[in-house]
């Protein structure tokens, strides 16, 4: 009985998605910070994260909800590609040394123990001297 009510009630509106999974998570770690620190500011913001995500979920106006989550995932992809790339260098730091080209940026890998070599890039054929 109480289900259905709902259904019906959800019915036509966005619901959730990442982005309003998102703002709860940080509403909630701001109110976790508020206990801490028992700054207002952080209590206000944390409820206004809490308010957004629930007018997310509930809005009728889906195409505008899923532009706002489009944006989001763009940003949240490229968060998480650098964190992938930063925490898969740390785990080769003893086996590999990476470089990035002066001329086009591009990441290049070598393996550590060679003393000073000369490096190709790979990209734009650029050659530097760099110690292994």
């Amino acid at each position: 009985m109480i289900m259905q009510k709902l259904r019906e009630f959800m019915y036509g509106r966005y619901g959730t998605d990442m982005f309003s999974l998102a703002l709860i998570i940080a509403g909630f770690a701001l109110n976790t910070l508020y206990v801490f620190t028992r700054s207002r500011l952080l209590y206000f913001i944390s409820l206004v994260a809490y308010g957004y995500a629930l007018y997310r979920t509930l809005s009728k106006n889906i195409p505008a909800r899923q532009k706002e989550n489009q944006k989001f995932m763009a940003f949240w992809y490229k968060i998480k590609n650098w964190w992938t790339g930063l925490s898969a260098d740390f785990e080769e730091r003893k086996t590999y040394k990476h470089f990035k080209c002066p001329s086009c940026g591009q990441k290049i890998r070598i393996p550590r123990g060679r003393g000073k070599v000369e490096i190709r890039c790979p990209k734009c054929s650029n050659r530097f001297v760099k110690k292994v």
